[in-house]
């Protein structure tokens, strides 16, 4: 092998940066132990325990937490750069929100009356019921039969006033389309910015949120958040833009000073003592600092009660926009002092409607301190706003005379009065005006050049450019609210998130050893340098996956468990090659050498087909399945790298010293040579065997059906635990009263049950997910234990209730069950395009596409057999095509390396030979073929018997697909090539022209 010092260099600097990648994750598990220890330390109560945990991790979030000698990184650094664990391992609420595009329409219309676009609106919900089109093309469909002489073009519709200068009254219906096609666009990107906005202030570590492509769909990822109501009401609620006047605070006359006194005396001594206690820090393991130091209390004399300054030490020492600024993580506690009636009562009678609120976050960059400035807003007695931001009809990122990024807005003729009287105030009285947010003040500019009139405003300040696109988004959001609909959701407890991490962690240990064990026993000194490879390749794995920010999930832990088999695949060729090379008499350097490189070919085409199965089910998979795609590629490039650099630099290593490596032991030095199966004679047998398992897999298809998941059909899904055992078929009993439709199984232990029911199936509103916990909740109150809350209930608490729940509306189930039937046919295609591709004749494509259907059939077969049965769930869900893909893949990986050396034998050989030489490949590949499908099946066995419940329908579908792939390979794929080639006795490789 060339270039040997080159592969050495890459491999020390891979492995190093993969180390260091995962130091973070080791450090952040570090510090999120030491936050739950001093949160159960000072707390009993679990949402005070998760609140102190959260306050706890803000503290030392701008904070020196991690030194490696060459740099420090801060606790929020460190927290970045850990591994994301998914859902199922950390738990929390995964949703994809649908925005309504019919609210955006209204509001658009200004909530037109009339009738023909009322019925339109009716009609389009209708159309949607069936169709994969968006809700603005269904709109525009029903129009077109209703509409009669009417143009959407009417002062009654569209050409409204707030729609001025944007849709003309003489613009045909055509027209105005392009137009709503933009605006309803710039609703659901101002809408997406709301609710990022929300959840970056909510607290949740390494959330993500995305658009779903050009649709109205947004995916919403909390992982580890544990108030789950609050966090569904958050990204739920409707945006409300406001714009208030701003006190500068000489109207508040002594109100601090009053509420300082108010405070001492409420808080006393018992506040100070608190403040100034002392906890032993563990948290980051470099540092002197106390937690206290991090959480930034203050040393007080805790007999002084004169000396405690509740508010003030909370003032943070930066220039502030508001009246002050703190630090942010004093912002709920400042908010808890100034909510206090005997507070309220501190302010004058000229300002008793104050309402105080805050700003965004900002760091101050000389001090590095993270702050929010306190506003105080001029309120009145209905707490109602002079203006919302239902008057803005419009907001662009500009730029200043002087080009400096600033933000222009436009009004409509109610908004501008009243902007005009607004900005004419702030300006004679030198205050400002809020722009607010849910609550936020985004931005307080002041009224510089007297009062704006005619609507038409420019908002300057120190703003960066992506700061002014964020705020004329915040701008465009207020004044078409619309709602955003749960269409599918899915919650899981943390307590099943523990679990999924130590099933998952036990079974990969355990799979992993047994696979390091078997290539030892099988092949001796070498099997040690296959381990060594394996060992470095998974490190790659997770350093990657670690680097580039991607999430872990359970089904990606299969996948990487999964990769453990295809590396020791490649390994497997390259050692059976080499022993054959060996037979033929060569020295150990040219049989090395050989057999790297005629095993190079087989590898390639190999991992190249299970690479391209893999890349649909990215494409197409979201959530958990798209981490399975993500790890399964990442390990099929890490394999590839190991195996065939690091695996020969081993070997290349121990032969060039002169030592014997035999790569086999005295119990396998002969296994399977010399085989001289005659396959081909056999194959007539096969196909009667494999058509009765068709027939019967089919026959049961049509009668039995599978046990389709809710992500097919629709529907709620709640996995309930229980103190002890529990009936299934009483607990159905009992819920078909309160449900009507019901299913009820027991999935794993006796004690917990997987609870499905279509109820208001087509309602999306927080609401109606809250309505059917609480059915769920009275009518297995006989099963709880006494005393338990709904709320604990809800969220699964003490191993108690809903330990995970899952939602999918009727249209998504459509959509996904749309694009999973595309990825199953993408990817038969884009295989057989490839085996086309190298093996140049159609008859290889045929053969493997053929096997693949057979493989999918019997798999399919077996669940709708078996579903009734089995003590695990075998629902038809996303996992579910997931292992259907990876089945095509495997399958196709068995079926190439056959091929590939059909193809050398007739290469060599010279033409079919009545099935001589295709039965001499067979035999050749016959070790390869089962020592890797055994492999795999250990791997898998491992995984089903000891990792999680959800995945034992993925895992039984796998192993099932591994046995009949392993078969079709064999058995099917190579005798249907053999029998639709017309000229056996010709080299089937030749142009058409040679064989004439």
């Amino acid at each position: 092998m060339q270039n040997k010092g080159l592969v050495k260099l890459f491999a020390v600097l891979f492995g190093l940066v993969s180390i260091y990648q995962l130091s973070f994750t080791f450090k952040n598990n570090q510090i999120d132990n030491a936050a739950e220890t001093y949160a159960e330390s000072k707390f009993d109560e679990p949402d005070a325990v998760n609140e102190a945990e959260v306050r706890y991790l803000d503290s030392i979030a701008n904070v020196e937490a991690y030194d490696i000698g060459i740099a420090t990184f801060t606790g929020k650094e460190v927290k970045e750069k850990a591994m994301n664990l998914g859902l199922d391992l950390k738990g929390g609420l995964n949703v994809i929100l649908q925005i309504s595009v019919r609210d955006i329409l209204v509001g658009l219309s200004n909530n037109s009356k009339d009738p023909a676009f009322n019925k339109a609106l009716i009609d389009a919900e209708e159309i949607q019921k069936d169709a994969q089109e968006s809700y603005l093309e269904s709109f525009f469909t029903a129009w077109e039969q209703v509409k009669g002489d009417q143009k959407l073009a009417s002062p009654d519709i569209f050409a409204n006033k707030d729609m001025d200068g944007i849709i003309d009254i003489n613009y045909s219906d055509s027209e105005v389309r392009s137009k709503l096609e933009e605006k309803v666009d710039e609703s659901i990107v101002s809408a997406f910015e709301v609710l990022r906005k929300r959840i970056d202030q909510f607290g949740v570590t390494s959330p993500n949120i995305q658009r779903l492509g050009n649709s109205g769909r947004v995916l919403v990822e909390l992982p580890g958040v544990k108030d789950i109501k609050r966090a569904t009401e958050l990204i739920t609620t409707t945006a409300q833009l406001q714009f208030w006047d701003v006190d500068n605070g000489q109207s508040l006359g002594n109100f601090f000073a009053l509420t300082n006194e108010t405070l001492r005396n409420k808080l006393g001594v018992n506040e100070a003592q608190e403040a100034t206690e002392v906890q032993d820090s563990t948290a980051t393991g470099d540092t002197d600092s106390t937690v206290d130091d991090l959480l930034g209390d203050t040393t007080t004399d805790s007999t002084d009660v004169a000396a405690v300054n509740p508010i003030g030490d909370l003032v943070a020492p930066v220039r502030s926009q508001g009246i002050f600024a703190i630090k942010l993580e004093d912002k709920e506690k400042l908010a808890s002092y100034l909510n206090m009636p005997e507070v309220r009562a501190n302010l004058p009678a000229e300002a008793r409607y104050t309402k105080f609120a805050f700003g965004l976050p900002v760091i101050d960059e000389e001090t590095g301190l993270e702050t929010v400035d306190v506003y105080a807003l001029k309120g009145n007695r209905d707490d109602e706003p002079e203006l919302s931001g239902g008057v803005v009809t419009d907001a662009r990122q500009s730029y200043t005379q002087t080009n400096k990024p600033s933000v222009s807005m436009q009004m409509n003729a109610k908004g501008s009065k009243v902007w005009e009287e607004m900005t004419g105030r702030a300006n004679a009285q030198g205050t400002k005006i809020a722009i607010v947010l849910d609550d936020i003040v985004y931005s307080a500019p002041t009224a510089s050049s007297g009062a704006i009139s005619g609507g038409n405003t420019e908002i300057s300040g120190n703003f960066t450019v992506k700061e002014a696109e964020d705020l004329a988004n915040v701008l465009r959001a207020g004044k078409l609210p619309a709602r955003a609909e749960i269409i599918q959701a899915d919650q899981v407890g943390p307590s099943l998130g523990q679990e999924a991490i130590e099933s998952g962690s036990k079974s990969f240990l355990i799979a992993l050893a047994l696979v390091l064990l078997w290539m030892v026993m099988y092949y001796g000194k070498a099997g040690v340098f296959a381990d060594i490879a394996l060992l470095l390749n998974i490190l790659l794995i997770f350093g990657v996956l670690s680097g580039l920010g991607a999430v872990l999930t359970l089904p990606g832990l299969a996948g990487i468990v999964l990769t453990i088999g295809m590396s020791v695949d490649a390994n497997v060729l390259i050692f059976e090659r080499i022993r054959e090379e060996l037979g033929k008499g060569k020295s150990q350097k040219e049989a090395v050498k050989d057999g790297f490189a005629n095993a190079l070919s087989s590898i390639l085409d190999a991992n190249i087909t299970t690479g391209l199965t893999a890349l649909i089910l990215f494409v197409f998979g979201t959530g958990p399945i798209k981490g399975f795609a993500t790890t399964l590629l990442i390990g099929i490039l890490t394999s590839l790298f190991t195996a065939i650099f690091i695996t020969r630099l081993l070997v290349d290593w121990y032969v060039n010293s002169g030592k014997k490596l035999d790569f086999s032991t005295s119990i396998t030095k002969n296994l399977f040579q010399n085989n001289n199966i005659n396959f081909i004679s056999k194959r007539k047998v096969a196909y009667i065997i494999s058509g009765i398992l068709i027939l019967v897999s089919l026959g049961s298809l049509f009668t039995n059906k599978l046990d389709q998941g809710i992500d097919f059909v629709g529907g709620r899904t709640y996995q309930v635990r229980f103190t002890e055992a529990v009936n299934s078929e009483e607990v159905a009993a009992d819920l078909t009263s309160v449900f009507n439709s019901v299913e009820v199984k027991t999935i794993g232990s006796p004690n917990q049950l997987k609870i499905s029911t279509k109820y208001k199936v087509d309602e999306n509103s927080v609401e109606a997910d809250e309505e059917v916990k609480t059915k769920l909740f009275n009518g297995l109150q006989s099963y709880l234990p006494a005393g338990e809350t709904f709320k604990d209930f809800s969220e699964g608490r003490d191993d108690v209730g809903i330990v995970l729940s899952s939602k999918v509306s009727p249209t998504i189930a459509d959509d996904i069950k749309r694009e999973s039937l595309f990825a199953v046919l993408g990817s038969l295609l884009v295989v057989f395009l490839y085996i086309l591709f190298r093996f140049k004749k159609w008859q290889f494509s045929i053969g493997a596409v053929a096997a693949v259907f057979h493989d999918v059939i019997i798999v399919l077969g077996i669940f709708s057999l078996l579903y009734k049965f089995m003590p695990f769930s075998m629902e038809i869900d996303q996992a579910f095509i997931a292992a259907i893909l990876t089945v095509i893949g495997y399958s196709l990986n068995d079926t190439v390396v056959v091929f590939d050396r059909i193809r050398e034998e007739l290469a060599e050989r010279g033409g079919f030979k009545g099935g001589k030489n295709i039965n001499a490949a067979i035999n050749s590949t016959l070790s390869r073929t089962l020592n890797t499908s055994l492999t795999t099946l250990v791997v898998l066995l491992a995984m089903f018997i000891f990792g999680a419940e959800s995945l034992r329908g993925l895992l039984f579908a796998l192993i099932v697909g591994v046995v009949v792939g392993t078969y079709s390979s064999v058995f099917i794929a190579t005798p249907l090539m053999y029998d639709t080639l017309k000229n056996k006795g010709v080299d089937p490789l030749k142009k058409e022209e040679e064989i004439k």
